[in-house]
């Protein structure tokens, strides 16, 4: 497949996931406004990627001129978890004293190095999951999306799955759809599908079950944001898997890139939690759900303590906090 987000023809170009399954489309981004949108409806999603956005954003404003740094303060802001967005604006925008093509020319090394970086990680977990798991071949659960579509390429949580796949290790993986907005029925499930991978979709509320059930070898996810002490921001709904897991004595593993650790927080509880539309929960493809006077917590992220967790793991290895 494709990248998830590069640049053509003085456009940023992106697979815009609110099309899938049903379609595979590509956008062609060439304003910032464009860009922006594209980021807050989640046509791009996915910490790396929003990395990727990050740099190529500035790249386009730098091309186009006007106030680059007011621009780019736009794009870092458009969500406010994933520590990657304002990373990657901050990488591109230290080149910006060199030039518009000096801006794109770092924007461009970090789309490369992101699709390496997440090989080098997601192998790394692949190796410690082994570790950890005398089972084969493996039946692994994933929430929320954490694979190529996150990332420029390849991915991070799913990665690990790509490489254990390759080696014949994998029995199947169990979806967690990930309400409200099923980045897991519809984004996770369709990336196994196109890599033959065996899986099955469940809903959130199935996953500690099917622990209790023995189903599960591991737990895969990916993050927006990693305190400087461990603590993971990631998809709402992780808390609770996390708190599942080790219940049930199933192992639970992060896989990010190390631009996620955000070391300027000391703890997961100084991380911006964004909360998204109430529609997203009071409608359903348009049509009302709820009463509509109906009150609404939609947090798109938790924040899961480091004392859960099995291992975080980036490219340098497991995280040590």
């Amino acid at each position: 497949m494709r990248r998830t987000i590069d640049w053509a023809d003085g456009a940023i170009v992106i697979i815009d996931q609110t099309a899938l399954p049903a379609e595979f489309r590509l956008l062609e981004l060439r304003t910032v406004d464009e860009l922006v949108d594209a980021i807050k409806r989640l046509a791009v999603r996915g910490a790396p990627a929003l990395g990727a956005a990050g740099a190529l954003g500035v790249a386009l404003a730098a091309r186009r001129g006007g106030d680059v740094r007011s621009e780019a303060d736009v794009i870092a802001n458009a969500r406010p978890t994933a520590v990657n967005l304002a990373w990657g604006v901050g990488r591109a925008l230290a080149k910006l004293g060199e030039g518009a093509d000096a801006v794109l020319a770092e924007a461009l090394a970090l789309l490369t190095e992101d699709e390496e970086l997440n090989k080098t990680a997601s192998k790394h977990a692949a190796e410690l999951v082994l570790a950890e798991c005398p089972r084969r071949p493996l039946r692994l659960l994933s929430h929320c999306n954490a694979g190529q579509l996150a990332t420029v390429g390849w991915g991070s949580a799913l990665g690990v799955v790509w490489h254990l796949h390759e080696r014949g290790l994998v029995e199947e993986v169990l979806v967690d759809e990930t309400r409200p907005l099923l980045q897991g029925a519809r984004l996770t499930a369709w990336e196994l599908a196109q890599a033959d991978v065996p899986y099955r979709v469940q809903p959130d509320g199935a996953a500690a079950a099917a622990m209790a059930r023995g189903l599960v070898d591991c737990v895969l996810v990916g993050a927006d944001r990693i305190a400087a002490n461990g603590d993971v921001a990631n998809k709402i709904g992780t808390y609770g898997l996390a708190i599942a897991a080790r219940y049930h004595g199933v192992p639970f593993v992060v896989v990010a890139p190390s631009s996620t650790v955000d070391t300027k927080l000391a703890d997961g509880t100084r991380i911006a939690i964004e909360e998204r539309d109430a529609r997203e929960l009071t409608e359903y493809a348009g049509v009302p759900v709820t009463p509509p006077d109906a009150g609404v917590f939609n947090p798109a992220f938790d924040v899961t303590p480091y004392e859960l967790l099995t291992a975080v793991v980036t490219e340098h290895g497991r995280f040590t906090p």
